[in-house]
């Protein structure tokens, strides 16, 4: 930068002519020339940060949403942090710190601001897939599913940006950096394949969404519960107990998975087996059953309950009662419910509920 070091007194090119002899007369004093530009420079800042919030939030006070006021506030702090990082800069080179210092010093202060603005990007980012995830009804490639694969992509692309603007200010080839990584990479590939295994199969899942957030699943070990989260690495499903199973995506990729908030809709059908005596009106458990079902407020009325006679135990007649319920989470206590009003129904109009009777028979000795 021509005439910004403590040997060239001379004003700087980019300086206003009408500044040029408070340039002149302050060189003489290097350290208050360097308060001055600091001062300066970290006060155009705040009026940066409050132009762009003043009018700013005039343009986003229509929107019905707090996300463009976040948004708006972020692009206002970055605005403001490159204005007061410049003016270090600036201040730094017009210290008699010598060359190698101030290149020393210089490159640091570019180093944090780097940092800086790729925390900015990652918040940045975050704002972005918010925007995304409110109009992902126009675009069939975001939904909810895709949303941590952009997440983890815009993680990954930020991050790389910032290594490579960190590398470029300390005069670093990133070729020589490249090819060590390459053959770090292959060393790190055999040391951790599990890890990586778990790494590609959460972009198998992610894209391929043979469930997703809010699905019941039921795991091959039997284990049932809401899926919470779908990571890189890990799938994490809540248990109807409230426990937590953390199950690696590898392992989720290679197993059989039941997702009972699939299909054509998330209803979930509940069976529940009924048993009546022999010699019952089988025409009335029928139509008491139905209306039991119906009757219940959280069994859907389409598809509609319906009872079936499944066969002739041996000390009962069995039934079967089908009916669906909005939610899979609403299984255990509608079955229940159920339950309940069936056993005092059954009682109300006197239908017997048999249970396994056998008879034993002792032969003493005299008998013989």
């Amino acid at each position: 930068m021509n005439g910004t070091l403590p040997d060239d007194p001379s004003p700087p090119d980019w300086l206003p002519a009408w500044l040029e002899g408070a340039w002149t007369l302050l060189a003489s004093y290097p350290l208050l020339l360097a308060l001055t530009i600091v001062i300066l420079g970290i006060g155009l800042a705040f009026l940066a940060r409050g132009f762009i919030l003043f009018w700013g939030l005039k343009i986003t006070a229509r929107t019905k949403t707090d996300l463009s006021e976040s948004i708006l506030r972020l692009a206002a702090s970055v605005t403001a942090l490159v204005l007061a990082y410049l003016s270090l800069v600036a201040a730094i080179q017009v210290l008699p710190l010598g060359e190698t210092a101030t290149s020393i010093t210089v490159r640091v202060l570019v180093s944090l601001l780097v940092l800086q603005l790729m925390r900015s990007g990652l918040r940045a980012a975050n704002y972005g897939l918010k925007v995304l995830g409110s109009v992902r009804d126009r675009f069939s490639i975001i939904e909810e599913r895709t949303l941590p694969l952009f997440d983890l992509v815009t993680t990954i692309l930020v991050v790389a940006i910032a290594a490579y603007a960190l590398l470029m200010v300390w005069d670093i080839d990133p070729t020589a950096w490249l090819a060590s990584a390459g053959v770090i990479g292959i060393a790190v590939g055999f040391a951790a394949r599990d890890t990586l295994a778990n790494l590609f199969a959460g972009f198998f899942i992610i894209a391929d969404a043979p469930y997703k957030l809010g699905d019941y699943v039921v795991l091959d070990n039997g284990a049932r519960g809401e899926v919470t989260g779908v990571g890189i690495r890990s799938t994490r499903i809540l248990t109807r107990d409230d426990v937590e199973i953390i199950v690696p995506n590898s392992e989720m990729a290679n197993s059989k998975i039941i997702n009972e908030s699939g299909g054509r809709w998330i209803k979930f059908r509940t069976r529940l087996q009924v048993g009546v005596a022999y010699g019952s009106d089988v025409d009335q458990v029928v139509e008491l059953l139905e209306r039991i079902a119906r009757e219940h407020d959280s069994v859907c009325e389409d598809p509609e309950a319906r009872v079936r006679m499944r066969g002739f135990g041996d000390s009962s007649l069995d039934f079967e009662v089908l009916c669906w319920v909005d939610h899979p989470a609403e299984r255990g206590r509608v079955t229940h419910e159920l339950f309940m009003e069936i056993y005092k129904g059954l009682g109300r109009e006197g239908i017997e509920i048999p249970f396994p009777q056998r008879d034993l028979w002792v032969r003493t000795p005299d008998a013989l």
